[in-house]
C-alpha cells in the first residue's frame, strides 16, 4: 500500500447538538498563534458533515467546523470530583461547589433511607 494511501485521521465521531467538545481552531494552531484550543457547545450538527459551536468563555459562533478537530468532553470527565470525593476526610469539601454539597448530601441521605414499604391495599 502507498503510504500517500494510508488512512492517517481516527474515525469521525458524530457529535450531537449539546455536546460539550474541545475545539482547536486548525488555523491559529498551524501559525502557532495562541488561543487555538478551547471549550466549545455543539448548537448545530448539519447534513454536511460540518458543525456549528459555541464558545463557552466568550459565546462566539464558530461556524463550518469539521469532527476532525473536535474531541467529546464525556459528562463522567466533568463528574469525576463528586464521583470520587473523599467526604470522610477533614476539608475534603472545601474545594467543592454549594450545589455538588446539596447534591451528595441527597445523595448520602437517599442512600441511608430504609426502603419504603408499599402502601396496604384495601
Amino acid at each position: 500500500m502507498d503510504i500517500s494511501t494510508q488512512k492517517t485521521t481516527n474515525e469521525v465521531t458524530v457529535f450531537k447538538d449539546g455536546d460539550f467538545v474541545l475545539y482547536r481552531a486548525p488555523e491559529l494552531y498551524w501559525t502557532g498563534q495562541s488561543g487555538h484550543t478551547f471549550v466549545c457547545k455543539v448548537t448545530k450538527a448539519w447534513a454536511t458533515g460540518t458543525y456549528t459551536l459555541t464558545a463557552l468563555v466568550s459565546g462566539r459562533l464558530v461556524e463550518f467546523v469539521k469532527p476532525d478537530y473536535m474531541r467529546l468532553l464525556p459528562p463522567i470527565d466533568a463528574m469525576r470530583d463528586i464521583d470520587t470525593a473523599p467526604l470522610h476526610t477533614d476539608g475534603a469539601a472545601t474545594d467543592m461547589t454549594a450545589a455538588a454539597l446539596a447534591w451528595l448530601t441527597r445523595q448520602h441521605a437517599t442512600a441511608n433511607m430504609p426502603p419504603e414499604l408499599p402502601a396496604p391495599r384495601g
